[in-house]
C-alpha cells in the first residue's frame, strides 16, 4: 500500500524527494528511502535531477520510470480510426490516423492493427511493447453475442466473429468501450466530473448519446445500450419506429447534429455551408452563440430546448448531481448555449442538477481509452514488478 502511494504521488505531482513523499505519505524518512529503492530496483521509479536552488542542501528527486510500461487507445468512427500510445506517466507519446474501413470485416481487423502499429512506429517501440489497448466505437458490444449493437452506421463492424478475430490478430488484452462512455471516464478521471460518482454526460458531436454514472461508476446496461439516448421518444418529433433499422430516433431528431444545418436553413441563419454535418454543426453553433440575434437568437433557443427536452426524461430517472454537457455541437454554444439549456431544464424537470460543459476538449474519446488502459496496465505493472513483504 505505502509503494503504490508513493506511485500515485509520483504520477500526481511530478518529481519528488524522499522527504517529500515521506511528509506527504506520512512515512519515516527511513521507510520512504526502503520504498524507492524497491520501486527503483523494479524499474518502475528513477532519478531524476535534485532540489538544486532551494534553500538547504540538494537533495535527489525520483520520478515515475515513463517507459516502464505503455497503453494504447482507439477512437473509431464512421469516417476514421484514431490510434495513440501514452507512456506509464499518461504522456501520449505516439499517433496515427487512417480512413475507417469498408464494408468487410477482414478489413477492419487489418485497419485496427494498421492504426496500432503506426502509433506505436509514432512511439518509437512496436506494438508488443503495448500492454493493453482500449478501443472506443459507437454503440457497444453485447456480451451475450460479441456483436456490435446500436451503430449501424459504422463499416466493417457487424461480424459476429470481429472480436475473437481482433484478439487473434493483436498481440495484448483488448478491451471495448462505448465511445460516449470514454468521454466520461476522460471527464471523470481529468475534466469537470473529477469528484463526482453521479454524473450524466450528454455528447453531441456525430451521434447524440449520453454516458451515465451511477455510484462512481459506468452505468453499461445488460447489452451495453445504457445511454443511447438518441433512440429517446421525445415531445416535438414523429414517434420512430424501427430505430435499429433507422439508427435514429426522437431524441436524435429533435437535437442531434444532424438536423441543424436544416433547422438553420428553416430559420433564415445566413451562411449555412456544405460539408460534413458534425463540423457544420458545431460552425452553425458557435456563430450563433456570437451574434444572438434575429435568426441566430431564435436558432439557438429552439437548440437548447430540444437539448433540455431530452435531458429531461434523464434526469427525471437518474437524479444526477451533475450534467456534462459535451461534443463539438454542444461546446461551441459556449455559456450562451448553457445558460439556455439550464433555464429551459429547471422548466422542464424536478431534479436541479448543476450543468456544466465538458473541459477534456481534444480528442475525449481518445483520452478516455488511453486513461482506461492505463489505470489497468499501473495495476498489473505494479503488482508483477514489486516484491511482496513477506512480514
Amino acid at each position: 500500500m505505502n509503494d503504490r502511494a508513493a506511485l500515485d504521488l509520483l504520477l500526481a505531482h511530478g518529481p519528488l524527494s524522499r522527504t517529500t513523499i515521506g511528509t506527504l505519505t506520512g512515512l519515516s524518512k527511513p521507510t520512504a528511502s526502503q520504498l524507492l529503492a524497491r520501486l527503483e530496483s523494479a524499474g518502475l521509479v528513477v532519478a531524476t535531477g535534485t532540489t538544486e536552488g532551494r534553500p538547504g542542501p540538494n537533495a535527489q528527486l525520483y520520478e515515475v520510470n515513463a517507459r516502464a510500461a505503455f497503453a494504447a487507445g482507439m477512437d473509431v468512427t464512421p469516417l476514421r480510426i484514431r490510434a495513440a500510445v501514452a507512456d506509464l506517466t499518461g504522456r501520449t507519446v505516439g499517433e496515427f490516423e487512417l480512413p475507417t474501413p469498408g464494408r468487410r470485416a477482414e478489413s477492419a481487423v487489418g485497419r485496427v492493427g494498421e492504426a496500432l502499429d503506426g502509433a506505436a512506429r509514432a512511439a518509437g517501440i512496436t506494438s508488443a511493447d503495448v500492454r493493453r489497448l482500449v478501443i472506443g466505437t459507437p454503440g457497444a458490444f453485447d456480451p451475450s453475442t460479441g456483436r456490435l449493437r446500436y451503430a449501424s452506421h459504422l463499416p466493417g463492424w457487424h461480424s459476429p466473429a470481429l472480436l475473437d478475430e481482433l484478439a487473434a490478430a493483436l498481440p495484448m488484452p483488448v478491451e471495448y468501450e462505448n465511445d460516449v462512455n470514454l468521454v466520461a471516464v476522460a471527464e471523470q478521471r481529468l475534466g469537470v466530473a473529477r469528484g463526482h460518482g453521479n454524473f450524466v454526460l450528454l455528447w453531441n458531436e456525430e451521434g447524440l448519446g449520453a454516458a451515465l454514472v451511477i455510484g462512481g461508476r459506468l452505468h453499461r446496461g445488460s447489452t451495453g445500450g445504457a445511454g443511447e439516448v438518441g433512440f429517446l421518444p421525445v415531445p416535438g418529433t414523429p414517434l420512430v419506429r424501427g430505430v435499429i433499422k433507422a439508427n435514429s430516433g426522437g431524441f436524435q431528431e429533435l437535437a442531434g447534429a444532424q438536423v441543424l444545418p436544416r433547422l438553420a436553413r428553416e430559420l433564415g441563419v445566413a451562411g449555412v455551408d456544405q460539408g460534413h454535418y458534425a463540423k457544420v454543426a458545431a460552425a452553425l453553433v458557435a456563430d450563433a452563440a456570437a451574434a444572438d440575434s434575429g435568426p441566430n437568437r431564435q436558432f439557438l433557443d429552439e437548440y437548447a430546448t430540444g437539448l433540455a427536452t431530452g435531458l429531461a426524461s434523464l434526469v427525471a430517472v437518474l437524479d444526477p448531481e451533475l450534467v456534462v454537457l459535451s461534443g463539438e455541437a454542444i461546446a461551441a454554444g459556449g455559456e450562451p448555449l448553457l445558460g439556455r439549456v439550464r433555464a429551459e431544464l429547471a422548466e422542464l424537470a424536478a431534479p436541479r442538477p448543476r450543468l456544466v460543459i465538458g473541459s477534456v476538449r481534444e480528442h475525449p474519446v481518445l483520452r478516455g481509452a488511453l486513461e482506461s488502459a492505463l489505470a489497468t496496465t499501473r495495476d498489473e505493472v505494479f503488482d508483477t514488478s514489486v516484491p511482496r513483504d513477506p512480514g
